[in-house]
């Protein structure tokens, strides 16, 4: 357990006193490292009986992701329920409109109703973090509706300081890279399909495979193109043959290599541009 600096150590206090505040939690939980330390703290703060992490098992999280959840709630002694929301039967959400995030969090926070309705005093949290407000999110206006707390926003916390204080914690996951949804690598207003969404997962997984682990696969449709970091590029050059091959194999005709590199969030470019031609 590495020591965390008086500045972070105050960042803790408050959030013990915010936990402490409160009955308990029920923790819309994804794998991720936000919402994983937001579920740590609860069951660390509140215990056990009042901790309740919530994950939706649907198409547009990463398997690996579902899986770490689980044996992260099992190694920590933390309660996991699953759900299975179904945004992909949803025209408001497949349809892949800008605003698809809403609709996403819509379903997994109306879903999330059926914990809350057998923990009533609880509250439902997010994992929301102080950065992620100067961000297109539209899933905050989903979270607002259904009242959902965000503890790393009530005090202030920024994504590397909260990672900082994962690794205080030994979370394992403390500097796993961002895994956005699936649905994120599909560009606005192309459908989102269940087929799509596999494709982008299989071929991620191919990268990771050769040692990339923070890697993006946008689908096009007609073709998928290949993020990773610009550092990376060259080490992706040296194999582009092979790993372009075996992405083919899961469903891509054609595929390109983005020479820009990894950007997270590069498909929300075209919000800018589309507000940009409105003026």
């Amino acid at each position: 357990m590495n020591n965390l600096s008086p500045h972070l150590e105050n960042k803790l206090n408050q959030l013990e006193q915010w936990f402490s505040k409160r009955k308990g939690s029920i923790v819309a939980f994804s794998g991720g490292i936000d919402s994983t330390l937001v579920l740590f703290l609860a069951r660390k703060f509140q215990g056990k009986e009042n901790a309740i992490g919530v994950i939706s098992n649907s198409e547009s999280l990463k398997s690996k992701d579902f899986e770490f959840a689980k044996d992260f709630c099992n190694d920590f002694d933390i309660n996991l329920e699953v759900i299975k929301t179904l945004e992909l039967k949803d025209e408001r959400y497949n349809l892949n409109p800008e605003n698809r995030c809403y609709f996403c969090k819509e379903h997994l926070f109306h879903d999330l109703q059926s914990i809350k309705d057998k923990f009533t005093e609880f509250d439902v949290l997010s994992g929301t973090n102080y950065d992620d407000l100067g961000d297109y999110r539209p899933g905050l206006q989903a979270a607002a509706k259904y009242k959902v707390l965000s503890p790393m926003v009530d005090c202030n916390l920024i994504k590397g300081e909260l990672r900082e204080i994962a690794k205080h914690f030994g979370l394992p996951n403390w500097d796993k890279p961002a895994s956005p949804c699936l649905s994120s690598r599909i560009p606005y207003n192309h459908k989102i399909t269940k087929e799509k969404l596999q494709q982008i997962e299989d071929a991620e997984n191919i990268l990771n495979d050769y040692g990339f682990k923070d890697v993006r696969v946008r689908h096009y449709g007609v073709f998928g193109q290949i993020e990773v970091k610009k550092d990376e590029l060259e080490k992706l050059l040296l194999v582009e043959d092979e790993v372009v091959r075996k992405i083919r194999n899961v469903g891509f005709d054609e595929l390109k290599i983005d020479r820009e590199g990894l950007v997270s969030g590069k498909l929300n470019r075209v919000l800018k541009i589309n507000k940009e031609n409105k003026k």
